[in-house]
């Protein structure tokens, strides 16, 4: 039965996405809630000013929708929901700021990092007295071995928490990309879930269905972004379902996209720091590869191949 409650909530998630999405990105241009774009950046970005942003709200609402029709004494639903809808409200503060109060930084960074962890605490206490959650983890390529962090769990997970959903958010910045990327991370879960039949599975079947709908417009070239509302939301959802299967770790392997683009970032800063010269054209690296001369749709075609190419690498490591 679990199983075909996966497809009905792909499906679901899926048509609630096309159906809401004609009406809302409209209603984003009618509120002139469009998109600046950075001057400093690929020339070919200058077009895309304007663009409705913040449509990480047509995400959110076909997957909130889709789940709370598996919701009921689904704890580990609820909790992922939860974190994914609380990390998509700050995202969604931080966009209403910079595009409606016309402030170009939205939430200051100790806001957002004050908010974030936040968050995370709550979802820590939800995954220990909410879910009953122990602090183990699964090892990748241990045949499926346990091992128990113990107190190292928590600072564990705090760190995680904030360094994948901000990856997530650093990803988006290509027509498709994020979307692209995580709608692979997103069947990965949710694949693992079908296998070892767990209440993972609606969330993460409804995340797949979102996605793809989601895709049909913001694929090259882009009839709205996400915004943070979505690459926030979508950071959430990836992290807390990793955590609630026991498989944060695994992260590093199917989420090899979200690494690169975040270490890309940290050395650029770090580099330029010492040296007062780039390391890269521009950060996060996908940028690097735009300047390089690639096409924006090649860039997003190979992070999609890459992160296919990992989760299948991550079903082996399971």
């Amino acid at each position: 039965m679990m199983n075909n409650e996966a497809l009905y909530a792909v499906l679901i998630a899926f048509f609630l996405n096309i159906v809401i999405s004609p009406f809302v990105i409209p209603l984003l241009q009618r509120l002139k809630f469009g998109q600046n774009i950075r001057h400093d950046g690929p020339n070919s970005h200058l077009k895309k000013s304007g663009t409705p942003t913040m449509g990480g709200i047509i995400i959110l609402i076909s997957i909130v929708l889709t789940s709370l029709l598996f919701i009921i004494r689904n704890r580990e639903l609820q909790v992922i929901l939860f974190v994914t809808v609380a990390f998509g409200l700050i995202g969604f503060i931080d966009d209403y700021i910079k595009i409606v109060k016309k402030r170009s930084l939205g939430l200051t960074a100790g806001q957002k990092i004050i908010a974030q962890v936040i968050v995370t605490c709550l979802f820590a206490y939800a995954l220990k007295y909410y879910i009953g959650l122990g602090t183990s983890i699964i090892l990748p390529f241990s045949g499926g071995r346990e091992y128990d962090l113990n107190l190292l769990f928590w600072p564990f997970l705090v760190v995680a928490v904030l360094g994948v959903v901000n990856a997530v958010n650093l990803t988006d910045g290509l027509d498709g990309l994020a979307s692209g990327v995580t709608v692979l991370v997103a069947t990965y879960f949710a694949a693992i879930a079908w296998a070892v039949n767990t209440n993972v599975l609606p969330i993460a079947a409804a995340a797949v269905g979102s996605l793809l709908g989601f895709l049909l417009f913001n694929s090259y070239p882009a009839k709205v972004f996400m915004g943070d509302t979505g690459s926030l939301a979508l950071g959430g959802f990836v992290i807390s379902t990793a955590f609630v299967m026991k498989m944060p770790l695994f992260i590093l392997i199917v989420g090899i996209i979200y690494v690169i683009e975040n270490i890309s970032v940290i050395l650029q800063v770090a580099y330029f720091k010492k040296t007062r010269k780039r390391l890269f054209k521009m950060a996060p690296i996908h940028h690097h590869f735009e300047l390089s001369g690639w096409p924006e749709t090649k860039v997003v075609t190979v992070f999609c191949i890459i992160t296919a190419i990992m989760c299948l690498i991550g079903l082996i490591a399971l």
